[in-house]
């Protein structure tokens, strides 16, 4: 069987996807703690031994090790493979979606971080700055090449996004006198605004408040917390971003019909 050009460019896209998730890994690691992302190199957590190349290939590895430690036999988290693929699938989503192009790689790296900053904010609930404050600025940068959005978009977006959040945060505070939203969402969607522009700021909060709202009933159904129980945001809003990229303006446009026709 022959192997086409395109065939060759998604599986190379995919490999390429998926290293990057291995270094993502290293960063949803080691931000929260404030250590650095460079040295050392990676190793176990438990007993320190330091990874072989071959330890560290994408997916394969953890799959080959049999998702332990290959000196001291601790378990290896389900996250290392999880990441890889889940970054290797958007790659290949994005190179469909975009074709091999600058927007490739501007989104490609818009996703990445939103990865980096679901993972931390499901396991520590931070959003951490030294991931969307610098986005906010790629994001302004990156509109100067994006045929997609104007750099006015992208400014209004950031004011938008963070400012209707920040106004929701004051407002459930002032009603509850309780903290319900942390400046991490804020700036988090400032970022999302940064990259997409305004108009996919109600997008992204009617996908994420939708998708909240049914994780947090089941989580009530189950008994597993109450009404009270803290449910990080940020994964809500990245999911909301990355539908936005695929299918942002066939939902405006469907919206926007439905509208008319009512």
């Amino acid at each position: 069987m022959k192997i086409t050009t395109e065939t060759l460019q998604y599986i190379f896209t995919f490999i390429f996807g998926a290293c990057i998730g291995s270094f993502l890994n290293v960063c949803i690691y080691r931000l929260p703690a404030k250590k650095s992302i460079i040295f050392p190199p990676s190793a176990c957590m438990k007993c320190g031994h330091k990874l072989s190349w071959w330890e560290n290939i994408p997916i394969v590895s953890y799959i080959f090790l049999k998702a332990k430690c290959r000196k001291c036999g601790t378990s290896l988290s389900l996250q290392y493979p999880l990441v890889e693929l889940i970054t290797g699938l958007l790659a290949l989503l994005l190179l469909k979606h975009f074709g091999l192009t600058l927007n490739f790689f501007i989104y490609a790296i818009f996703t990445a971080a939103l990865i980096v900053i679901t993972f931390i904010d499901l396991k520590h609930q931070i959003i951490p700055d030294v991931i969307s404050l610098p986005g906010i600025v790629l994001g302004v940068f990156f509109s100067i090449f994006n045929p997609n959005i104007s750099i006015f978009d992208s400014i209004l977006g950031v004011v938008v996004g963070g400012g209707v959040l920040l106004a929701v945060a004051w407002g459930y505070f002032l009603i509850t006198k309780r903290e319900g939203m942390g400046g991490g969402d804020i700036k988090l969607l400032a970022m999302i605004g940064a990259f997409l522009g305004w108009k996919s700021i109600p997008v992204v909060i009617f996908i994420s408040a939708a998708v909240g709202s049914i994780i947090g009933l089941i989580v009530i159904l189950l008994n597993r917390g109450s009404r009270k129980t803290a449910i990080p945001y940020g994964p809500f809003l990245a999911l909301g971003a990355i539908i936005y990229i695929f299918w942002g303006e066939n939902l405006i446009n469907l919206y926007l019909n439905l509208a008319i026709k009512a």
